[in-house]
């Protein structure tokens, strides 16, 4: 981080546009923010915009500003969000979620300084504005899957930051929960037992997770000294979760447990411990096996049984089949395997709930 910092204050002396990529939660915000206020444009507005929160006509709107009767419900003109950060910084987050025509209109900007409201016949203003963009996604990838402009992807990254996630930073932690228990309550502390928890979990949702797990904690506590028992079910969790080798033949049934009963989800918990093998295929194929006796053979079940949304149905086979880790569904749909017939009254819950996510709007 304190290269991260370095970069972020040298990027701010000029006016050049900045690209800073990184997980969600690890703060591309907070890098922006530094870049504006080291910057020699600290003393103009800093003006952010979420590309991933609007539809596309209401981005194009609230960028470039609108004229009156240009569209329904445009009573009176309205400047955007780029006029309004002349002589300051436009913050772009999420800008890897900009559809291609939005992408087309933003390139125009930076190419020329023009700003074309919508509706309006005139020529549009220039304004003097140094955007800072940032993004979750892979833009090469984006790019290579036709989904994202080269050209835009050359302007924005002029200056590139990656914002490292917060596992591979592990030394931050308790820094970061020291800062965050401050903010909420000056009194409280973490246990040792507590502070080793934090450090062992992956974090898939980074500092912000983190942020909400400290306040969550310190709700819980009931006194000055936040412990272990405070946590989270699947902070918890985490240590159970890394095998041993005397447990290496548990390891699935403890996975199972953990994701059925504990709080825990294939994505945030037992895919990391994968990637870092800390469980092997055969473990994950077990845990599918084991989930397949329950679900009667259907992976789709599979989904709400291990914490996934309904659409992650194609990602979670994508997966399986590229590490040799796929079950023969048909083998549970056959007769009575072991085990059915304790879990059936599990059954009907998990349909219905999967049935109602699935429907459920977006």
């Amino acid at each position: 981080m304190n290269e991260v910092l370095r970069l972020a204050r040298r990027a701010a002396v000029g006016d050049s546009k900045v690209l800073v990529t990184g997980e969600s939660g690890v703060g591309k915000d907070l890098v922006a923010r530094t870049l504006h206020a080291e910057s020699a444009r600290s003393r103009g507005p800093f003006v952010a915009v979420n590309c991933a929160g609007l539809t596309e006509t209401l981005l194009e709107s609230e960028l470039f500003g609108h004229v009156k009767g240009s569209f329904t419900g445009a009573y009176r003109d309205k400047i955007g969000k780029l006029q309004a950060a002349d002589r300051g910084t436009l913050f772009l987050d999420e800008v890897g979620e900009m559809s291609l025509r939005m992408q087309a209109l933003l390139l125009r900007f930076l190419e020329s300084g023009e700003l074309q409201r919508v509706g309006a016949d005139e020529r549009g203003r220039r304004v003097d504005v140094r955007v800072v963009a940032a993004t979750n996604r892979n833009l090469a990838e984006r790019v290579a899957a036709g989904e994202f402009r080269e050209d835009l992807l050359y302007r924005l990254r002029v200056i590139h930051i990656h914002v490292p996630p917060l596992r591979e930073r592990r030394a931050d932690i308790r820094p970061l929960v020291a800062h965050f228990a401050r903010r909420r309550d000056s009194q409280t502390e973490f246990t040792t037992q507590a502070l080793e928890l934090l450090e062992r979990y992956r974090w898939p949702g980074n500092v912000r997770e983190l942020q909400n797990i400290v306040e969550h904690a310190i709700w819980q506590s009931d006194d000055a000294e936040v412990s272990a028992s405070a946590l989270p079910r699947a902070i918890r969790q985490t240590e159970t979760l890394v095998p041993t080798g005397e447990r290496r033949r548990q390891i699935a049934d403890e996975l199972y447990e953990a994701l059925v009963n504990g709080g825990c989800s294939f994505w945030a918990h037992v895919h990391p411990l994968f990637l870092a093998r800390d469980i092997t295929r055969h473990d994950v194929r077990e845990l599918v096996r084991r989930g397949l006796r329950t679900s009667r053979g259907s992976y789709r079940a599979l989904l709400t049984l291990f914490g996934m949304e309904p659409q992650d149905y194609q990602k979670f086979h994508n997966f399986l089949s590229a590490h040799e880790c796929k079950v023969d569904y048909r083998e549970f749909r056959s007769g009575e395997t072991g085990g059915i017939s304790a879990r059936r009254s599990l059954l009907p819950e998990l349909e219905s709930r999967h049935a109602a996510a699935a429907v459920r709007p977006s």
